[in-house]
C-alpha cells in the first residue's frame, strides 16, 4: 500500500518562502516520477510541478515557473516543493501525487490522469 503525506504547509505573508515536502512509503520510490497539485476553494485540482524518478528532468506550470523548484531525495523517500516568492493566488491546498507504474529517465507527468496515489494535502495559505 504506498501512502504519500505531505508536510510543511502554512500561513505566510505575500513575498514569503515555504518548503513542503511529501514523503513516500510502500513501494520503491527512486522508480517513480511524483508530481505536486494544488487545489483552491472553488476551483479544479490543478498541475504545480513533476518530476522524473531520476531527478533529471523537472516541469512546472506556468504560473509558478521561476518560483517554485521541485527536488526529490530517493535515499530519504521524500519529495520537496520550495516556494518562494509567494502570492495569494498561491493559497490553496497542495497535494503531492505518485503515478501507478514506473517510469522512463526523463518522464514528468502533468497531467492528473497520469497519476494514481495521492496525499491526503497541506494547506497553503498566502496573505496580501
Amino acid at each position: 500500500q504506498v501512502q504519500l503525506v505531505e508536510s510543511g504547509g502554512g500561513l505566510v505573508q505575500a513575498g514569503g518562502s515555504l518548503r513542503l515536502s511529501c514523503e513516500a512509503s510502500g513501494r520503491t520510490f527512486s522508480s517513480y516520477a511524483m508530481g505536486w497539485f494544488r487545489q483552491a476553494p472553488g476551483k479544479e485540482r490543478e498541475f504545480v510541478a513533476s518530476i522524473s524518478w531520476s531527478g533529471a528532468n523537472t516541469y512546472y506550470a506556468d504560473s509558478v515557473k521561476g518560483r517554485f523548484t521541485i527536488s526529490r531525495n530517493n535515499a530519504k523517500n521524500t519529495v520537496h516543493l520550495q516556494m518562494n516568492s509567494l502570492k495569494p493566488e498561491d493559497t490553496a491546498v497542495y497535494y503531492c501525487a505518485a503515478p501507478l507504474d514506473s517510469s522512463s529517465y526523463y518522464y514528468t507527468p502533468y497531467k492528473m490522469n497520469e497519476y494514481y496515489y495521492w496525499g491526503q494535502g497541506t494547506q497553503v495559505t498566502v496573505s496580501s
